[in-house]
């Protein structure tokens, strides 16, 4: 019986201490002091991409029925503010490990998915919710 709780105990230990980090290093990042957003990382090695076009392609692929309109998340993970990485965005469309469907060069082009990047690294992050009157009462 101690085997059994041991064995199911561990993988599970593993993962809330994963999603706890993950949680922590996403709100440490400035947004709730109130701070500016710092630039996403790695975000100077992105291809130059059109925000604008970015956000027309976002919208018609169907981005948003996922991610939301403004890349906030939902069904799928939060887009934005503060993208991951572009190489780790470009690898994760073309081979996702989720339920997301893979999105490959045929179907994205590369510099569509730079476009959407672009989009994505203009989307603002929200007002800290002490800066809020009604939820700062």
């Amino acid at each position: 019986m101690i085997r059994v709780i041991v064995t199911l105990a561990v993988p599970l230990v593993s993962s809330l201490l994963l999603a706890a980090a993950t949680l922590g290093a996403q709100r440490g990042q400035g947004a709730a002091s109130g701070a500016p957003a710092a630039p996403a990382p790695n975000a100077q090695a992105a291809p130059a991409g059109n925000a604008e076009n970015g956000k027309k392609i976002y919208s018609s692929y169907g981005c948003y029925q996922c991610h939301g309109f403004a890349a906030q998340g939902g069904a799928g993970a939060r887009l934005a503010p503060r993208p991951i990485a572009f190489a780790t965005y470009s690898r994760y469309v073309r081979r996702p490990t989720g339920q997301m469907p893979p999105y490959t060069a045929k179907v994205v082009s590369d510099q569509e998915l730079a476009d959407i990047y672009a989009f994505l690294a203009t989307i603002p992050a929200p007002p800290a919710a002490n800066t809020i009157p009604i939820l700062a009462r």
